[in-house]
């Protein structure tokens, strides 16, 4: 019966590490990053402050990148104007 136990327990350890990393890797793509949230933070507009209040953090920073990529295309497409 030890032996069994002795064998068992590693094998049942080694595999819940295995579970836990895939799920670890799954949430780091879907989780907010500490520097995201920083900037948000910092630069935030009245809309994206009531988005946060009332949908969560989520919907607050998908407008907030939203915003930030709309300003970049038009940067991008004064910079083609001009070549």
């Amino acid at each position: 019966m030890t032996v069994w136990f002795v064998i068992l327990v590693p094998l049942v350890i080694m595999f819940f590490a295995l579970f836990m990393e895939r799920v670890e890797s799954r949430l780091r793509h879907v989780a907010v990053q500490e520097n995201e949230v920083e900037e948000f933070l910092e630069q935030a507009q009245p809309n994206e402050v009531k988005a946060l209040y009332g949908h969560g953090i989520g919907r607050a920073l998908e407008l907030f990148r939203l915003r930030r990529l709309g300003g970049r295309a038009a940067k991008l497409r004064t910079r083609r104007a001009r070549d």
